[in-house]
């Protein structure tokens, strides 16, 4: 089969259309026929090995895991012994590793049937940009009826969702964008929104319930401003940077949050069978729109992680397969 792969880290250059082994299902594990896939953040970072505390678990020289991609849409082509929710011809989304390429093998647990309204790409488009938003609005802030939620790049890949799944818990949400996707953020249900190229959310009047900042780019005390007393501030976004840098941020968060009223929290989001039924249900009583930006074929990720990593992009980027 096809994949992407790359044996060295460093820029999109090294990003390598190959050809690899099938892999082989055991028993708990499902053979999925990848027909889309979508790019994060996370891929650019592995593909990079940047920040290198990354390479602590992935290999300090050369990757171990040379594979991209965590999202996936497509066709269950076969499945272990022990699995019986799922028979060759299903439509399935979710999560795994190495999802940019022709097939894929998946622990039961990471994948659950596809929405009937969507295609595989939009599908595809859900997975990891929408699980985070749902965990960090319901689980991490929990976010209440009322309340006055701000979406800090509410045009990204995980804002478009965070958007969204706030309006689903009851708030009021006001979405953070630049000039050209202002209608877009309203489109998806934003009560308000900031033009962050001539206002400053963080200087403004208003003070916010909770902050979700998938962006990572202001200063703590700047977000702090623009909280309430008992405001929640959650971090999905960090700083870049080669060393330890962007994880400075959450240290400086975790640490304050002791000696302040405000709560402070930055977490990476977990995959969950029963998050993916939820998001599956929101879909398909229309709460909930995966956004797409543009879409590439397998054999131009690198083009793909290009565009990413420019950090433009509105909604998500798919890979067709």
């Amino acid at each position: 089969m096809k994949a992407i792969v790359f044996h060295e880290y460093g820029s999109p250059d090294v990003l390598r259309f190959e050809e690899v082994d099938t892999p082989v299902v055991e028993d708990d594990q499902v053979l999925v026929r990848v027909l889309a896939a979508s790019v994060n953040p996370l891929d650019w970072h592995s593909m990079r090995g940047e920040p290198y505390v990354m390479r602590a678990g992935g290999g300090f020289t050369k990757p171990k895991n040379n594979g991209l991609g965590a999202d996936l849409a497509g066709l269950v082509e076969s499945v272990g012994k022990n699995v019986t929710e799922f028979q060759p011809g299903d439509e399935v989304f979710g999560m795994s590793m190495r999802t940019c390429a022709e097939y894929v093998r998946v622990s039961r647990e990471g994948i659950v049937p596809k929405p009937v309204n969507l295609t595989f790409e939009q599908a595809a488009a859900v997975p990891v940009g929408a699980i985070t938003a749902l965990q960090g609005l319901r689980d991490k802030a929990q976010v209440q009826p009322g309340q006055k939620v701000l979406i800090n790049g509410a045009a990204g890949g995980v804002g478009t969702f965070a958007v969204q799944i706030a309006k689903v818990l009851g708030a009021e949400v006001t979405g953070v964008c630049s000039t050209r996707n202002l209608d877009l953020v309203r489109s998806i249900g934003a009560d308000h929104v900031v033009d962050y190229t001539s206002q400053d959310f963080t200087k403004g009047e208003e003070r916010y319930d909770v902050l979700f900042d998938a962006v990572g780019k202001r200063s703590l005390s700047e977000c702090r401003r623009a909280l309430k007393p008992q405001g929640t501030l959650v971090i999905v976004g960090a700083a870049d940077g080669r060393w330890i840098g962007p994880m400075v941020p959450p240290l400086k968060a975790t640490l304050l949050s002791r000696f302040v009223s405000q709560k402070m929290v930055f977490f990476v989001s977990k995959r969950s069978k029963a998050d993916l039924l939820f998001l599956k249900s929101l879909i398909e009583e229309g709460k909930v729109t995966p956004v797409i930006d543009r879409s590439y074929p397998l054999s131009n990720v690198a083009e793909a992680i290009r565009y990413l990593e420019e950090g433009h992009a509105r909604g998500k980027v798919v890979i067709t397969v």
